[in-house]
């Protein structure tokens, strides 16, 4: 027996009482996977061109290969900070607390969640946060 995927349509159709249940997290793992996949490939291909040698002798040719490449680096280092998300949510999958709010332990949402799969925390943790930085910023 295969088990079928639910639409995303089909997901927010269900009742509240069925909040991560098995096809749930199994859509999410999927979704993650796929995610992972398609950066982790991005990624390799980045890394292949960044190893590529520049052969231009122009000064002009490469001061723009140099910022090119630096911003390729920061390209590269903002993906591996969403793979290491992807990698945690992933995990919280496998410990069943995906889908969960970090700071309050309420649910985050499938709304929220098919937005932005790596979320750990519920809307209004997450805008205390933000207010909380946000008042931080404005004393420093």
């Amino acid at each position: 027996m295969t088990l079928t995927m639910p639409t995303e349509a089909e997901l927010l159709a269900q009742p509240a009482d069925d909040y991560m249940n098995d096809a749930q997290q199994r859509f999410f793992r999927e979704l993650l996977l796929a995610q992972r996949a398609e950066l982790q490939a991005r990624i390799d291909e980045e890394f292949t061109e960044l190893r590529q040698p520049d052969t231009s002798s122009d000064v002009a040719d490469i001061g723009a290969a140099e910022e090119q490449r630096q911003w390729q680096l920061r390209l590269l280092e903002r993906e591996k900070k969403l793979l290491d998300k992807i990698d945690q949510a992933l995990e919280r999958l496998a410990r069943g607390e995906y889908g969960w709010c970090a700071e309050t332990g309420e649910p985050i949402g499938l709304k929220r969640l098919l937005l932005r799969p790596t979320a750990t925390l519920c809307i209004e943790a997450k805008e205390r946060q933000e207010q909380r930085e946000k008042h931080q910023r404005d004393r420093d």
